[in-house]
């Protein structure tokens, strides 16, 4: 009888320690986790790939944890990383033109790229299906603000169409970027470029209808880009590169998955839409082909960015696109990680 009460003995024992030890392992394994202060501009579904690879354990698998904050406007965002408050900001890279150009030395540098279009509709109050961008001579349209990348793509565009920003069109540009949609629905404004998923809940509201993209009437830019401090990139290359690593694999996520798919994924970023709605506007920037295929950023499309903020009127001469870009992190992830 001794035998048999000694194995059951030693069984607890050793079943207490195996369990101990594996409940240290997994403590030890989430300890692991470095946190990043991480700021994005605002709350959108055209930043689709980065919130799949939060849900989707991406950045987990990196070994780290992102601590979210929504700066509402690029400039807040861009403010927010100089400071130090944030480590990694998503934001228009014409900021870090603008913070280069303030003389600081430890400037901001893109490291990242997630878009390559702009991400605002135009919203009207009827539908217009053979819309044309010369029919807005005359009209007045709730724009964003001045500086900011969905402001000078918009007047970018007009120029292209032949229409005069200031003489030939009445752009209303004090509004948070939070009120335009409403202000659009409360006032005589004709149209409103809104980002999604606001875009589609007010024509799902019949409070307007989308009639046009602005991004396909543009051209490609690094329209939205991941950047932190020159100092910080160099003091933590391992940050950058995991990071940069989970980025890409939820790039690639979204594009092998569907779109439904995807907007199961993301909807805990979105309680308060309509799954149908984020699949809808993954759909449309799909369409539009909002989204790169890699992280990677290319010289020539920020030269066409600096060619939208001269002829907006907010640098005086363009800065070398190399100061600003660094592809390191872009092309190991691309390189090391399979499709």
């Amino acid at each position: 009888m001794r035998k048999p009460r000694k194995l059951l003995i030693f069984t607890l024992i050793l079943t207490f320690i195996l369990t101990s030890v594996l409940f240290t392992g997994c403590k030890a394994k989430d300890k692991q986790l470095t946190k990043i202060n991480f700021i994005e501009t605002v709350h959108s579904i055209f930043y689709a790939p980065y919130y799949a690879a939060v849900n989707k354990g991406f950045f987990k698998e990196e070994g780290l944890q992102l601590e979210i904050t929504t700066a509402q406007g690029s400039d807040k965002a861009a403010t927010a990383v100089v400071s130090g408050q944030a480590d990694i900001g998503l934001q228009g890279p014409e900021t870090t033109v603008y913070v280069y150009k303030e003389g600081k030395e430890d400037y901001l540098v893109n490291f990242a790229q997630l878009t390559k279009k702009d991400g605002s509709f135009l919203v009207g109050k009827k539908p217009e299906p053979n819309f044309k961008w010369e029919n807005l001579k005359g009209k007045k349209i709730i724009g964003g603000r001045p500086g900011g990348m969905p402001e000078m793509t918009l007047e970018y565009i007009l120029k292209e169409h032949g229409l005069d920003p200031k003489k030939d069109v009445n752009l209303v540009t004090n509004l948070q970027f939070t009120a335009t949609a409403g202000a659009f629905m409360r006032s005589d404004a004709d149209y409103v470029a809104l980002f999604e998923p606001t875009a589609s809940q007010v024509e799902s509201e019949k409070g307007g209808y989308i009639v046009a993209s602005v991004g396909a009437a543009g051209h490609d830019v690094p329209y939205t880009t991941f950047n932190a401090r020159k100092n910080y990139i160099k003091e933590h290359p391992d940050i950058i590169q995991h990071f940069t690593n989970a980025v890409y694999k939820g790039m690639l996520y979204v594009q092998s998955h569907s779109s439904k798919q995807v907007a199961e994924d993301i909807k805990s970023f979105f309680p308060d839409t309509d799954i149908d709605i984020i699949a809808k506007v993954i759909d449309r920037y799909k369409s539009i082909d909002a989204w790169g295929t890699t992280p990677q950023m290319k010289s020539a499309d920020f030269d066409a960015l600096q060619n939208v903020l001269l002829n907006a009127g907010e640098i005086d001469s363009k800065v070398d696109p190399n100061a600003l870009i660094d592809n390191t992190f872009a092309d190991k992830a691309v390189e090391s990680i399979k499709k």
